[in-house]
């Protein structure tokens, strides 16, 4: 059965969707990727991923389901180059509040958005509470792509800056689409001056700054792609699936309960 709720007509989704199950809702992006990688890397990650880990989770006995990918997000950082295509913090916002609203109106009382764009990380954290506090539904944000090393014997040097278009964004569409990729143009694009920085950086360091991707004088790009390769592209995508069927699995039997007490 189509866990896909696009595929079923409206009484048939009536019938199958109760205050237990869980809607997904991929977020990717429409946007620069530099000159190798497709622009729509961050929507077919987020949507291939949540994909596969609600066939997982479902196979596991999650009632689980899901949306279809929401691809025009908060890309304005690449609004500078061509094909991007992006919506305001407002629009946005408002977008995935009204969607919460819908879900909730469906009857499931669990939201949780399966992120592959880094830009949409902060307003989809304040638009979890907003949906919690109009519509009452457990919400939740995960990313689409898990943290994990490359096979043994592959080097990775990016120095803790590849959050864009980089081995690992690379990689991943390498093992799901290599036809998408042209690593013929692919250059190491690392902002190494960074890295001399012990507090200001990305990837959990504690002082974040705004910033626009051609800030860094690369065609858009923060990483090195020229590390990718297919077989680190299929150690991520397990280790991303299996991440988000774990997050699911514990999901399901999340709920907000009173703190306990003590004397």
């Amino acid at each position: 059965m189509s866990r896909a709720i696009a595929e079923l007509a409206g009484p048939a989704l009536a019938d199958r969707i109760g205050k237990d199950s869980i809607v997904v809702l991929p977020t990717g992006a429409i946007e620069h990727h530099g000159p190798h990688l497709p622009l729509s890397t961050d929507a077919l990650l987020a949507e291939a991923v949540a994909g596969a880990a609600v066939e997982r989770a479902a196979a596991a006995g999650v009632d689980v389901w899901q949306l279809p990918t929401l691809t025009y997000t908060k890309s304005d950082e690449h609004s500078w180059a061509p094909g991007t295509v992006w919506l305001d913090t407002e629009t946005l916002f408002r977008t995935v509040v009204e969607i919460g609203r819908a879900v909730e109106l469906m009857g499931a009382r669990t939201l949780v958005f399966v992120n592959g764009h880094g830009g949409n990380v902060a307003l989809l954290q304040v638009a979890l509470r907003e949906i919690r506090k109009r519509f009452g539904l457990k919400t939740f944000l995960m990313p689409s792509l898990a943290r994990t090393d490359p096979p043994a014997g592959e080097g990775l040097d990016e120095r803790g800056l590849g959050i864009h278009g980089g081995a690992a964004e690379t990689s991943l569409v390498l093992h799901l689409r290599p036809d998408l990729v042209d690593l013929s143009r692919a250059e190491r694009w690392v902002p190494e001056h960074l890295a001399e920085f012990e507090h200001i950086g990305f990837n959990g360091r504690p002082v974040s700054f705004g910033w626009l991707s051609n800030d860094f004088g690369t065609p858009g790009v923060v990483g090195d792609p020229t590390q990718a390769t297919p077989a680190y592209g299929e150690v991520l995508w397990e280790a991303s699936v299996r991440q988000a069927v774990e997050s699911l699995l514990e999901i399901a039997r999340f709920e907000h309960k009173p703190a306990a007490t003590t004397g």
